[in-house]
């Protein structure tokens, strides 16, 4: 097994509880996550085309959700921001309502001012954004019409 494989398999046990947890509690979680505004990210995986559920912080504004693509600060982006740029349509879940979205990378000044906004809110990300030079991309979550 690699190391990607043995990364994935880890954080989908970690998961695994807290979407549980999400979905038994139309989106409220306890643990690490309580009181964090808090949303299930399907995707579809870049390399094998399957489904994969994330749980992620957010920003809501305008109607839709910013996502940070921290991975607890990690030298690397996150699976789920590859599966983005691969297939940016995805669906989420927040609290009770499932949501069919776009996503689109924010970049630049707005990108900073994004992030500085959720550093404001939820300081582990300044935390985590320290630990590497790695830029954390920031993903706006739009609704499609269907």
């Amino acid at each position: 097994m690699e190391g990607n494989e043995i990364t994935a398999i880890v954080a989908a046990r970690y998961n695994a509880p807290v979407i549980e947890e999400f979905r038994a509690n139309a989106g409220v979680v306890g643990g690490a996550f309580a009181g964090a505004a808090l949303l299930l990210l399907t995707s579809t995986g870049a390399r094998t085309g399957r489904a994969h559920v994330t749980p992620l912080a957010y920003l809501e504004e305008d109607g839709r959700y910013l996502v940070f693509a921290s991975k607890a600060g990690s030298d690397v982006h996150p699976d789920w921001y590859f599966n983005l740029r691969a297939h940016p349509d995805a669906r989420i879940e927040v609290g009770p309502d499932v949501l069919d979205v776009r996503s689109q990378e924010i970049t630049g000044v707005l990108r900073d001012v994004k992030f500085a906004q959720l550093t404001a809110l939820f300081p582990y990300f300044a935390a985590y954004q320290a630990k590497t030079d790695r830029v954390f991309p920031v993903l706006s979550l739009a609704p499609r019409a269907n």
